[in-house]
């Protein structure tokens, strides 16, 4: 499980989901989360969180160009692949965190993945949660 330590900066709510934006060190994540009619104590404006996702929901783009609809996008550098038969393991530099993808081997050779490539690793804001810090 990946997890990054930011910052709630603003809630969006409409009905029982909330759209959450946290700066983590300077950048701009976002969270789509389905709550109840109220939301919990600790999701407040100001408050330090810790976004966590799978790495299976790490999808990874070289030389990404134009607009996306993906909002967490982050600016990354290969440290290691684990090539598998069908499913490879990449570790990720971001910042001071390091995050983990796990994408298909096919994938992995289709960008022609090396250590020390820059890359963007994207993950949907649907596909993030929030846990209190």
């Amino acid at each position: 499980m990946n997890k990054l330590t930011g910052k709630i900066s603003k809630i969006q709510q409409s009905g029982a989901i909330l759209l959450v934006d946290v700066d983590v060190d300077g950048h701009g994540f976002s969270a789509m989360l389905i709550e109840s009619a109220t939301q919990p104590e600790w999701l407040q404006t100001g408050n330090t969180i810790e976004l966590v996702f799978k790495e299976t929901e790490v999808s990874l783009a070289k030389n990404l160009s134009g607009m996306i609809s993906m909002r967490n996008r982050m600016k990354c550098t290969v440290l290691q692949i684990e090539r598998g038969e069908l499913l490879s393991k990449v570790s990720l530099q971001f910042q001071k965190y390091t995050i983990t993808s796990a994408i298909t081997t096919r994938s992995v050779n289709s960008l022609d993945l090396k250590i020390g490539d820059e890359v963007e690793a994207l993950v949907k804001a649907n596909e993030v949660s929030l846990m209190k810090k």
